[in-house]
């Protein structure tokens, strides 16, 4: 295996009805297991287990690393299973890994990677009890960790007793051979120099925060300074800035039915190749191996597979799996009768301060093969705008300049938006994967004779830049975000899209009167349906800004929508809410 084997795996970020009302019936396997929610007959042990450590392709570091790092009191790495970070044990999981954390690789040469279930999978503590709801957005310190990795190999490398006691357990003998000593240096070292370029310039002195990332921000860094520049680093640390717009975690359950996704909704949705192309761009952000090189003999003129450690068979079991999370049911007692009047209310206009309009179920645009998805109504209504900041980014384009994607993008310019780059990026690994390649045609004549296969039509929409707002624009610049169905709401706090209102019930008051700060970790509070205001996890307390500062990422101002009810009818409304 070549000295820079290790050094190339990805690093960082990351790029998601009325029910009856009863009692939900759950699952709890053990007294120190959590009780696991009914989410549906789709959702059982089987795929649960899936769920959790489904390789998508992503590469952390080799496990023997991770087993053999230290934590700053010198204690392992991996001593609490992550725990302390908030990620959660997984009950049929091995290797001291936590839930969402796969494996890959022949045995004594595994390496470690990241599945979407670190991401969505929730915890909640009830009564001193713990209710484990399966595609809910985790409450992870996510920043944390990333910084702790960084610190702890810094700590290997600057310290010749800390790397000798390192190499020892890394390569599993009492006396490591000088030669294979110093192969382990070079590849750590290797490995290192990119992971701390991405760390020291992407991590903003202001931490996200439990539960919360700037998902696309470290996608753009990750890409786009780490995977085109020249060999052997690769890297382009110009292209890489403070990723200081973190957005909470979205709901995975009905995600792959939705016509619109990502925050914004700047991506088309609703059929597998379109979830390919949202979470093939999720995985090039965490942690996953892109190393494109330009090649003539290759459909596009550029091979996109060049050490590409997408498994897109993986890709497609995980949405798949996705697809058969149901919303969670809740798991307490329901007032009927005054649910029944909150289903009322639910179904008045926005005008009149119900839910309906914006998030009830309604046809939305239909894909190849006549599938049906559910509208996503795009809306500005008044939210924090940090996002449309970490949009407009550009960056070099390195060995990507002058590609495109035919019947899709434009040649990439040396210096073009990081958008564009993401969008070429994902496009051209999909049509390689794909489309089979045209034989005994160098990559000119391939792209003159290409054609976008029918059932990739759709792929036109994966990345909508018309859905971003435009300054020249002759009407005001909108700063549009989607409007899902609410079925399993109530599990989902914090709320709005940057995760600045605890609950529900502050949801519900005008934007001046919503607390400026609240505790985040995952004591939950059954009667504002939400987050506790007692937390013991993390001891973080987020800080919002009110609507003076709407553009500081973490502004709880806007959606006043059903905000003027009266007391009476908040309630009413709450209690259905907890129904979906």
């Amino acid at each position: 295996m070549k000295a820079y084997s290790w050094a190339k795996g990805g690093l960082s970020g990351v790029a998601l009805c009325a029910v009856a009302v009863t009692s939900s019936v759950s699952i709890r396997a053990a007294d120190s297991d959590p009780i696991f929610l009914d989410q549906g007959p789709n959702w059982t042990p089987a795929t649960r287990a899936d769920f959790y450590t489904q390789d998508q392709g992503s590469r952390i570091m080799p496990l023997a690393w991770l087993r053999a790092l230290k934590q700053s009191d010198g204690s392992s790495f991996l001593a609490d299973g992550l725990g302390r970070y908030g990620y959660l044990r997984n009950p049929a999981g091995g290797d001291g890994l936590p839930v969402g954390f796969s494996t890959s690789g022949p045995q004594g040469s595994q390496l470690v990677g990241m599945t979407c279930s670190a991401c969505h999978t929730r915890q909640i503590s009830v009564d001193g009890k713990e209710y484990r709801i399966d595609g809910g957005p985790a409450i992870v310190d996510f920043q944390s960790l990333l910084a702790d990795i960084d610190a702890a190999v810094g700590r290997v490398l600057g310290d010749h007793a800390i790397f000798q006691a390192f190499a020892r357990e890394a390569l599993g003998v009492a006396a490591p051979k000088p030669a294979d000593a110093e192969a382990l240096r070079d590849n750590l070292q290797a490995w290192y120099l990119r992971y701390h370029t991405l760390i020291t310039r992407s991590l903003p002195k202001s931490p996200w925060g439990p539960g919360r990332l700037d998902a696309v921000g470290m996608i753009f860094n990750r890409l786009t300074g780490l995977d085109l520049g020249p060999p052997p680093s690769y890297l382009i640390p110009e292209n890489i800035k403070q990723a200081n717009a973190p957005v909470r975690y979205p709901f995975l359950w009905n995600a792959p039915i939705q016509d619109k996704t990502q925050w914004p909704g700047f991506a088309d949705n609703g059929n597998d190749m379109l979830g390919l192309a949202r979470n093939l761009g999720e995985l090039y952000g965490v942690f996953g191996v892109f190393e494109p090189k330009k090649d003539r003999w290759h459909l596009l003129g550029v091979n996109y597979l060049n050490n590409n450690s997408a498994n897109f068979d993986g890709l497609g079991k995980l949405e798949h799996l996705v697809t058969q999370i149901g919303p969670p049911k809740w798991p307490w007692p329901v007032d009927a009768a005054l649910a029944e009047r909150g289903k009322q209310i639910y179904n008045w206009t926005t005008a009149q301060g119900g839910c309906g309009d914006c998030h009830g179920i309604r046809p939305g645009e239909v894909r190849f093969r006549d599938v049906q998805t559910w509208a996503t109504p795009l809306q500005d209504v008044g939210t924090d705008t940090k996002e449309y900041d970490i949009l407009a980014w550009t960056a070099q384009t390195g060995v990507l300049e002058g590609a495109k994607i035919p019947f899709i993008t434009q040649p990439l310019k040396e210096t073009d938006s990081a958008f564009n780059v993401l969008q070429t990026s994902v496009m051209g690994s999909i049509l390689q994967n794909y489309v089979p390649q045209a034989l005994a045609q160098d990559g000119k004549e391939a792209l003159q004779l290409f054609q976008l296969p029918p059932a990739m039509q759709d792929l036109k929409g994966a990345f909508n830049r018309s859905k971003l707002p435009s300054p020249s624009a002759a009407q005001p610049v909108q700063h549009v975000f989607e409007a899902r169905v609410l079925e399993g709401i109530w599990a989902a706090a914090p709320y709005l899209h940057n995760g600045s209102v605890p609950t529900l019930d502050e949801l519900l008051k005008p934007a001046a009167q919503r607390v400026g700060a609240f505790n985040v970790g995952p004591a939950y509070d059954k009667e504002h349906v939400g987050l506790a205001t007692e937390q013991t996890k993390f001891g973080y307390s987020l800080q919002t800004t009110d609507c003076s500062d709407r553009n500081s990422g973490d502004s709880r101002c806007g959606h006043e929508f059903g905000t003027q009810l009266r007391p009476e009818e908040k309630k009413a409304l709450l209690e259905y809410l907890k129904t979906l």
